[in-house]
């Protein structure tokens, strides 16, 4: 396509809704110098809207409990093999103030879809943490009701995560047994109604996903205007149904992280674990160099990061908790970037807009 690929770039860049024909366009191209215009134009969009300071945020996985059978997740009801835990409230806090005490202004509180978690229980926790620490703190427990999302929301916490995996409502339920949709919708409107900094993402490479589908995710994005955005690689697991297919491709995720950075201009974007535990090498600064700006080192207290096993083989699950930071600080600096050591608060300046429903889709 050579030049053709920056004139695509431009009018998906320019268009109030980009063109899912422009979109498939450049997630078909392959070739070194079509990918060179597309990952060029999204880090000159990235380095204009988000510079070139690379975000913390430091994971507590505090809960590998979950009720759902989501079919790509090792977490998932009908792993009989992984071992359950919950950290306690001191262990929780614990691992806070370790966040804290290494210069992480951003504490992400991470658990499975646990319906015995215990909506009071989680509000003592963001209080302490709020009142303790100035840090901001994303919650990213799945979903809740309106009334849990207030709670907490009320108590302090500032930005929640849930990645939507798929826009394509036939995917989306034909891996996620038992779930709706419209109810995934539902939690997004009213996490961003209630004030919340509110993030999605989507899982490249999932059985049945086509370049349409990863298309729409784009789109999907652009009309949520989200404040945080997470394109990551599936990896499957061995304890889930989909045990035996490929992991999702890296030079489709860049492209998605790419596209992604295009489309939202100033949303932030994860360079996620997933994608530095992919090939069992650390591709994490490709991530950074085509959109990326967000790191997130793990705090899990040792004892129990292992556990948490969405997908095997999750790097840095041997590392004592605040061993990250420093190999980041590297990271960053042999790209020519640094770690930024605000909150990182959203750059945003209305709430995420209207979500598309699952029939517009």
């Amino acid at each position: 396509m050579g030049t053709g690929v920056q004139t695509i770039l431009e009018r998906i860049y320019s268009a109030s809704m980009p063109d899912q024909a422009d979109i498939e366009a450049v997630l078909h191209a392959t070739t070194p110098p079509d990918l060179d215009v597309l990952f060029d134009f999204a880090d000159r969009v990235r380095r204009r809207f988000v510079g070139d300071g690379v975000l913390l945020r430091g994971i507590i996985e505090f809960s590998n409990v979950c009720r759902n059978s989501c079919e790509y997740c090792g977490l998932n009801r009908q792993n009989a093999r992984l071992e359950r835990y919950h950290l306690t409230h001191d262990e929780v806090l614990a691992a806070a103030r370790g966040v804290a005490a290494e210069g992480i202004r951003t504490i992400v509180l991470q658990s499975g879809e646990d319906d015995h978690l215990d909506a009071d229980w989680l509000r003592r926790v963001i209080e302490e943490i709020k009142t303790q620490l100035d840090v901001a703190v994303t919650l990213c427990v799945g979903e809740r009701s309106r009334r849990e999302y207030q709670l907490w929301r009320q108590a302090g916490a500032d930005r929640y995560l849930l990645k939507i995996e798929t826009s394509d409502p036939d995917l989306y339920a034909s891996l996620h047994p038992g779930m709706s949709f419209e109810n995934r919708l539902r939690c997004l409107r009213d996490l961003a109604e209630l004030g919340y900094q509110t993030g999605s993402g989507t899982l490249v490479g999932l059985k049945g996903q086509s370049i349409e589908s990863l298309a729409g995710d784009i789109q999907f994005f652009k009309t949520g205007d989200f404040d945080m955005i997470s394109p990551s690689p599936f990896i499957p697991h061995p304890q889930t149904p989909l045990a035996g297919e490929p992991a999702g491709d890296l030079t489709m995720t860049l492209k998605m992280i790419a596209l992604t950075r295009i489309v939202s201009r100033n949303a932030h974007i994860p360079a996620s674990t997933a994608i530095g535990s992919l090939h069992g090498r650390d591709e994490r600064p490709r991530a950074l160099a085509v959109g990326a700006n967000v790191l997130m080192p793990n705090f899990t207290p040792a004892p129990y990061r292992r556990r948490y096993e969405i997908y095997p083989n999750k790097r840095c699950v041997n590392e004592e908790p605040g061993a990250c930071p420093g190999c980041m600080e590297q990271m960053a600096a042999s790209m020519g970037r640094w770690i930024d050591w605000s909150r990182g608060d959203s750059l945003k300046t209305e709430s995420p807009a209207n979500l598309v429903r699952a029939n517009d889709n």
